[in-house]
């Protein structure tokens, strides 16, 4: 294939908002390809030159970009950044800038799999001089591409492309391409790239043998698994109801998802729930897992929790962020910020793919294959049956330092879910018993300028949840309260690659912030609770026309989510959910019983000034 025929297609998906017709588009450009060549265009569509959890990335910052399309054009990189900024897109800049170029003779045409080829050697440059030879390659990539080419080239090197063509828009195109387009299908195809983290092999495999070659796939040591994920109940009546009177309870600690891949020989690798390899940051662990393993190859799923060295109390979850991203001093920071990884999940054993199992099974298999040590030790459960018993373990678990709860069916059909959210699982924390049920997840879009105080730095950002339907974020707050003196100075160290000039295609709020940011960074907050409001743009039109959801009151907690990346933030359906869980708590509160909109609903949010 042509690199400008993906260049075309890419195209006329960004001119569409019509989810169906972009889907379209899709499956013409998938279904004629085969073999490395259709996963290349699946990877490359998504802004992505290898799945996400083998960790890939091309490291051309713009300033680098712009030297290369200064070299490649002969303009000024001055002229090119002034063009940039006045456009807000690096890549229309790049249009424009190749427009203006004459060529003594036709360059010859690019084929995908050489521009990825040649990327993904650019990619894998480093040492001294690797800046410099990426300007160079990159810069000879654009003597040889048109207008339209070169525009979706810099934005793929400079990380654009990833607000466009998003995981969930691949699989419906895939079910069309390679199935017969029937929700079973889709569900099939999600079922096994949630096993995989793969789009290209899942790919691979529909092109060869249709939706039946995916039963083929299996678990792979090295290769996570997307994580299940929990659902919440209002009270602890509504959970026992949801698990038909009966469940387990274990401990939600406050602290990293991480999932424990341990080959026959050598050292396991650790993935956070965002797929990123952080074995690194936990050599401990490292050395711990193997040895409390009765029997290996594994994979196991835990919590690691920081831990005070002297005590052996849990420590606040903030603790480990001294750990991550740590490339010096590891020895003075493991003993400093000691952790546990409470093992709560076995997916393979030897052998054996224990995830389809029910989950008293997995647990049984579990404490037969773990040999719980001081840094490895089984997550804590109870089997409740009554809502006398379950209120009696929550108040002891939160006595002890547990942020809440986990319920976990017991049922026979209660095996592991990659990637899926349901009630199998439920989670119930202490703040639940307050109106607004959980904290919020919410991402960075925009920034404002702060005030007093705050003046020359952001006093407050615009956050927005992500909306897997449709590939876009959505706004639902403008917090300033929470943010202290150090996130202040932190927050704009982390977003300085994520600015842009203009509102990023995928953002939708009805507020202009100071300064745009494409979706990266993300955040925790909670708040009093949810209302309408004109302003923001989560759940629009489905709390009321023209209105949607913002959080009144948004308060930071101080935490930075480095295990979630922009599309693992708060849903639009978890926010939806939580309204619907808060409008049934204070429905409650003044004696009705059915879950539904609060007889008096709350005045459409103002958001304060920055």
């Amino acid at each position: 294939m042509r690199f400008a025929d993906l260049a075309e297609a890419l195209e006329r998906i960004e001119a569409t908002t019509k989810r169906l017709e972009m889907r379209a588009i899709l499956v013409s450009l998938l279904r004629p390809l085969r073999g490395s060549e259709l996963s290349t265009v699946v990877y490359l569509a998504q802004g992505m030159l290898r799945p996400e959890y083998e960790g890939v990335e091309l490291g051309v910052a713009e300033s680098l970009a712009r030297r290369a399309i200064s070299d490649a054009t002969h303009r000024p990189v001055e002229a090119i950044a002034r063009h940039a900024k006045e456009s807000g897109d690096l890549g229309t800049t790049t249009e424009e800038m190749l427009r203006g170029v004459r060529r003594l003779a036709p360059p010859a045409e690019l084929s995908v799999e050489e521009v990825y080829g040649r990327l993904l050697a650019l990619a894998r440059t480093t040492g001294e001089g690797s800046q410099e030879a990426k300007v160079r390659e990159l810069a000879a990539l654009l003597e040889r591409t048109g207008p339209r080419e070169g525009k979706f080239l810099v934005r793929f090197v400079v990380g654009m492309l990833r607000v466009g063509v998003r995981e969930m828009g691949i699989l419906d195109a895939l079910a069309v391409a390679f199935a017969d387009g029937s929700k079973e299908a889709r569900l099939r195809i999600e079922a096994a790239f949630n096993l995989t983290s793969d789009l290209g092999e899942v790919a691979e495999r529909m092109a060869d043998g249709g939706v039946a070659a995916l039963d083929g796939i299996r678990l792979r040591v090295g290769r996570p698994i997307r994580p299940m994920l929990a659902e919440r109940a209002a009270d602890l009546a509504e959970l026992l109801e949801r698990m038909d009177g009966v469940c387990a309870l274990e401990y939600k600690y406050d602290g990293l998802r991480v999932q424990a891949h341990v080959p026959p020989d050598g050292p396991p690798r650790l993935f956070s729930r965002r797929l990123e390899e952080i074995g690194a940051q936990f050599p401990d662990l490292l050395e711990a897992i193997p040895r409390a393993l009765a029997r290996r190859p594994a994979i196991l799923e835990g919590e690691c929790v920081p831990i005070d060295p002297t005590t052996g109390a849990i420590r606040p979850f903030q603790e480990i962020g001294r750990r991550r991203g740590r490339k010096h001093e590891l020895d003075r920071y493991q003993s400093e910020v000691p952790v546990v990884l409470f093992v709560f999940d076995l997916l393979l054993d030897g052998e054996e793919e224990t995830y389809r199992r029910p989950f008293p099974e997995r647990r049984e298999a579990l404490g037969s294959v773990l040999r719980p040590s001081e840094r490895i030790r089984l997550a804590e459960e109870t089997i409740v049956r009554s809502v006398e018993e379950a209120s009696e373990y929550f108040e002891a678990v939160v006595g002890e330092g547990a942020e809440g709860i986990v319920a976990k069916s017991l049922a026979p059909g209660s095996a592991y879910r990659a990637g899926a959210r349901g009630f199998w699982w439920i989670k119930y924390k202490r703040d639940y018993q307050t109106e607004l049920a959980d904290s919020i997840d919410g991402v960075i879009v925009g920034g404002f300028h702060g005030r007093g105080r705050r003046a020359g730095r952001f006093g407050a950002y615009l956050l927005a949840v992500y909306d897997p339907s449709s590939g876009r974020f959505p706004s639902f707050c403008k917090v300033g309260s929470g943010l202290d003196d150090a996130l202040l100075a932190e927050l704009p160290k982390r977003l300085e690659a994520a600015a842009v000039d203009a509102r990023p295609a995928a953002v939708e709020t009805g507020l202009v912030p100071d300064q745009w940011f494409r979706p990266q960074v993300v955040l925790e907050v909670r708040g009093a609770e949810l209302s309408r409001s004109p302003n923001h743009r989560a759940g629009y039109g489905s709390v009321g026309p023209e209105l949607g959801l913002a959080l009144r009151f948004p308060r930071c907690t101080g935490r930075i989510r480095e295990d979630k990346g922009p599309t693992e933030a708060t849903s639009v359906a978890e926010l939806l959910r939580l309204f619907e869980l808060q409008t049934s708590v204070r429905s409650k509160s003044v004696g009705h019983h059915a879950v539904g909109a609060p007889k008096s609903p709350p005045a459409p949010s103002e958001d304060p000034p920055a």
